[in-house]
């Protein structure tokens, strides 16, 4: 979510902003990822938006880039074996779910409504791994030698 324009920053400033503006992980490059909490995507120091500064609205400060996503830095984890496996096991439900979802469905009093369970399943199955993953991130202190 942007607040105010992104600031335009060459690779070593973006590196070098991410590295001071992120406290709770170590960057060593602009291509390794995080996994956001919030928003479920899977993110590059080169996607995340670094706002404000002189030119801006005040100090710099870090966004993700997935768009109406509001994490900062404290959101984001390292995406770990059993994370990615995580995401790529939603991710698989979701394509079958699509694949399989039904037009609509007649309820007990006669109204046909849209059969987007499947979509609201795996909504709260992505925040349930959100939670689990917020709450054990706190608890494993990040590696200093990266992913």
């Amino acid at each position: 979510m942007a607040l105010s324009t992104a600031t335009r920053l060459s690779d070593e400033e973006k590196l070098e902003a991410l590295r001071r503006l992120d406290q709770f992980r170590q960057w060593h490059s602009l291509n390794e990822k995080r996994y956001c909490l919030v928003c479920g995507k899977l993110i590059s120091g080169r996607q995340i938006q670094v706002a404000g500064g002189t030119r801006g609205n005040g100090p710099l400060r870090l966004s993700c880039p997935t768009e109406k996503c509001n994490s900062i830095p404290m959101d984001w984890v390292l995406p770990t074996d059993e994370i990615l496996a995580q995401v790529e096991k939603l991710a698989e439900e979701e394509r079958k779910a699509s694949a399989l979802k039904p037009v609509g469905v007649a309820i007990g009093n006669g109204k046909t409504v849209h059969a987007d369970k499947s979509h609201e399943h795996f909504v709260s199955q992505l925040r349930r791994l959100a939670f689990h993953l917020r709450r054990h991130s706190k608890a494993v202190p990040s590696n200093p030698y990266g992913p």
